[in-house]
This record gives C-alpha cells, sequence and structure tokens, in this order.
C-alpha cells in the first residue's frame, strides 16, 4: 500500500467510524484489510483502496471500517462501573421512577455484548426487588458481525473466564459443545441495534444511565466533543456513564490528568447546588461539549464530575 493510499484509507476510517488510526499502523491496517480482498474480487490492496473511492462503495467502505474496528471485550470489564451501577445509579432510579416504574439503559459500542449481558445478570440476581419493574437495555455497535455474534449469546471457554464470576457462569450459561450458551433470559433482557455513535442517536429515545467505555480512546478531541455532547442530549436525569480511558475526554480537558474517567450527571430540581465543583468542573463541562447550567438557587443543574475509577 503506498503512503497515499494509506492517508485515504485513514479519513475514510475517520469518515465513517470516527477512528483516528496513527501515522504508524500502516502494517496493522494492511493485516486488517488483506481477508477482505478475496470478499470483494481485489487482487491488491491498492485495487480496493481504488474501489473505496467510488461513490456508490458504501458497503465496502463499511466492511472496511468494521474490520479495523477493535472489538475487544469481556464480562465484568473494570467491575466498578457494574457495581456503581448497582449500588448508587440504580436505587436513586427506583427513588424517582416510582411511578412510572420504568428505567431505560443505553450501552453504546457493545461489540460482542459482554456489558450488556453482565448488566442483564446483575439485574436478574435482583428480581425480587425489581418485581413490577422493566429495565430495559438497548445494546448498540456499527459491527454487524459482533452484534450477530452477540445476539446468540455463544462464548468460548477463554471468553467466559475473562471476568465472569464461576457461580454466575453455572446458573446463567449452558454449555453447548466447546462453548458456552448464555440463557434465554438473560438474552432477552437485552435488545441489540446496529448504530453509529458518529450518527443521529435521537432514535434510540432517552435513557436514564448511559455506558459508553473502552471506544472514545480511538477518536480525536473532536470527535470525542461531539460524541460527548450526543450523550448528553440522550440522557434523561441520570448519568453518562465513562470507563477511565488515558486518552478519552482527559485528553481535550487541561483539568483532567490521565487515568481519570468522567461521568456526566444531571441533579433534580431543587437540589442544593455544589459550588466548589461547580467553579472547578464547569470549564471541563464547556471543552468536552456537554450543557450546563450556572449551578446556582433551584435551577436544574448538570455538572462533570471527575471520579478516579480503580483498576482491576
Amino acid at each position: 500500500m503506498m503512503a497515499h493510499e494509506f492517508g485515504l484509507v485513514r479519513r475514510l476510517l475517520k469518515e465513517h467510524s470516527g477512528l483516528n488510526l496513527g501515522e504508524d499502523k500502516q502494517d496493522l491496517l494492511e493485516g486488517k484489510l488483506r481477508p477482505l480482498l478475496r470478499e470483494f474480487g481485489c487482487p491488491t490492496l491498492s485495487h480496493l483502496v481504488l474501489a473505496m473511492k467510488k461513490p456508490d462503495a458504501h458497503e465496502l467502505r463499511s466492511r472496511v471500517a468494521q474490520a479495523v474496528t477493535v472489538q475487544e471485550s469481556y464480562f465484568y470489564r473494570d467491575k466498578v462501573p457494574f457495581h456503581y451501577f448497582i449500588d448508587v445509579m440504580l436505587p436513586r432510579l427506583m427513588a424517582r421512577r416510582e411511578k412510572e416504574r420504568r428505567i431505560r439503559v443505553w450501552c453504546a459500542a457493545a461489540a460482542m455484548g459482554q456489558e450488556p449481558y453482565s448488566l442483564a445478570m446483575e439485574l436478574a440476581e435482583r428480581n425480587g426487588k425489581l418485581a413490577g419493574w422493566t429495565v430495559e437495555i438497548v445494546a448498540t455497535d456499527f459491527v454487524e458481525e459482533a452484534l450477530s455474534r452477540a445476539r446468540k449469546g455463544r462464548y468460548s471457554q477463554f471468553e467466559v473466564q475473562r471476568g465472569l464470576p464461576v457461580s454466575l457462569l453455572v446458573k446463567y450459561f449452558n454449555k453447548v459443545g466447546n462453548a458456552w450458551e448464555i440463557s434465554p433470559e438473560i438474552r432477552r433482557k437485552v435488545e441489540f441495534r446496529v448504530h453509529n455513535l458518529l450518527d443521529d442517536s435521537r432514535a434510540l429515545g432517552r435513557f436514564d444511565v448511559i455506558f459508553c467505555r473502552n471506544v472514545l480512546i480511538y477518536f480525536d478531541d473532536a470527535t470525542k466533543r461531539a460524541v460527548l455532547a450526543s450523550l448528553a442530549r440522550m440522557a434523561n436525569l441520570c448519568w453518562a456513564r465513562l470507563r477511565r480511558q488515558r486518552a478519552s475526554a482527559a485528553s481535550s480537558c487541561r483539568s483532567q490528568r490521565a487515568n481519570t474517567g468522567c461521568s456526566a450527571s444531571r441533579l433534580k430540581p431543587g437540589l442544593p447546588p455544589r459550588p466548589a465543583g461547580a467553579r472547578r468542573l464547569r470549564p471541563l463541562a464547556k471543552r468536552v461539549g456537554l450543557p450546563h447550567s450556572r449551578m446556582a438557587g433551584r435551577s436544574p443543574a448538570i455538572y462533570v464530575r471527575m471520579q478516579r475509577l480503580v483498576a482491576c
């Protein structure tokens, strides 16, 4: 692949998936694209790049973006966000949603489904407390192959050994040959949809909790700000929960150090403001594009709360 061809593919990848591929990743890119040569009848990578330039090559550009995207995921990744959801978010949401008795959760960039299924198992463990409640988990990704695997809920021995407690493996999975298949009970709790974070998300509806983890590290600062602003518009009263990422929204905010995570939270009207935190974090909210009010009086406040997440 020539240098100008590599530059073209980098640009198309960024436009289609937001992936900000480094200049030193040419060998990696070529390795990812070679399996597509036979699929699209291209004798060389140069022919593949030439085909990508055609106006009607939407499917090819989509497949290239999907082939390059990292689909690394595992059950209960980092653990802390799941504990925070169960111990902090869920009780507060149940108090706020007592009349509706309905909670919506969005797992963005869900890859092969380990994150939403981890949430679904945690909720299943609390069926007694959630009797009469509807908890909807919507999991999205733009890689259709990954979503196809996620819907089947079938994982290898290696995949279930990464983060999944043995007690939950025995309780919610069935052995099928050399693989493990998650129970229909858990699969029914998750709805998988094809969605690109760069696209308009309004068709998905609004959510009480948004998990967006392990994806912003692949975006440049402008794309991170756009995605974070979009997530903020999708949130109801609660949180957009982000994984700690060394190069996520932090990289565009001078006030944030590496190895921290940020969660956007909206306070109920009438709650006392937090002036010290507001003064410190208002510039951060502005930089990442999250809406915020003056955090004074009784006005609703949206603030960005920096929170150190403990590595597993």
